[in-house]
């Protein structure tokens, strides 16, 4: 039986954003973890060896409580700091500290021009405001760069050239201290599993095909 590809969705989306990806692996069985932004939340247990592929601050969601049978990591747009800090490459603070600050009294239009910048205007309807204004503290507060050290999985960073989000410097440094990292890098821009389907779909078959 193949390994089960378990999807996790960054801040800001649900899981529909990998249903491309997901038609393209016909075979695999696949679980998706819904945060519950926009509705009912979805936390399935993988039950056999999987790989995470993980978008965004999904990433950091896996690398807090990552799957059981998880043997390896495919972070597609993610990181394992958001902020930038101590000559680390990152997001400046002071766009966390303003979506912060709009956010509690402007959510939908915060989200909106987030969703916006990654390149998505499709509508949403807003939901679990709490659940959200929660996540966006964690985005500019959380830190895993450390705890990369001590990673074991193989991992595999997966970032866009276009990056309207992350800095070129951010991408090029993400995970440094992860042993087993492979780097690619995709013409395209925040959103690689909307954008380039084919190409993720194509790079999670040959990463399962080497830690199989």
């Amino acid at each position: 039986m193949p390994l089960t590809i378990f999807f996790v969705h960054g801040w800001g989306f649900n899981s529909a954003i990998w249903d491309s990806i997901s038609e393209l692996l016909p075979d695999w069985p696949k679980l998706k973890l819904d945060r519950g932004y926009f509705g009912a939340p979805r936390t399935p247990v993988p039950e056999t060896p999987c790989i995470a592929v993980t978008h965004s601050f999904g990433t950091m969601l896996a690398l807090a409580d990552p799957p059981p049978h998880c043997i390896g990591l495919i972070a597609v747009n993610g990181f394992d700091r958001f902020v930038a800090h101590s000559g680390s490459p990152g997001v400046h603070r002071r766009v966390l500290k303003r979506m912060i600050g709009q956010f509690e009294t402007e959510p939908e239009a915060v989200l909106r021009e987030f969703r916006n910048r990654c390149g998505c205007c499709a509508p949403f309807t807003l939901g679990n405001v709490d659940l959200l204004g929660n996540d966006l503290q964690d985005l500019a507060n959380i830190d895993y760069s450390q705890y990369c050290a001590r990673i074991e999985l193989p991992v595999l960073s997966l970032q866009g050239d276009a990056d309207p989000i992350l800095p070129k410097a951010m991408c090029d440094n993400v995970f440094s201290g992860v042993h087993r990292l492979e780097r690619l890098t995709l013409g395209g821009g925040h959103l690689l599993p909307l954008t380039e389907p084919v190409a993720c779909a194509s790079a999670i078959r040959e990463f399962a095909g080497v830690i199989a």
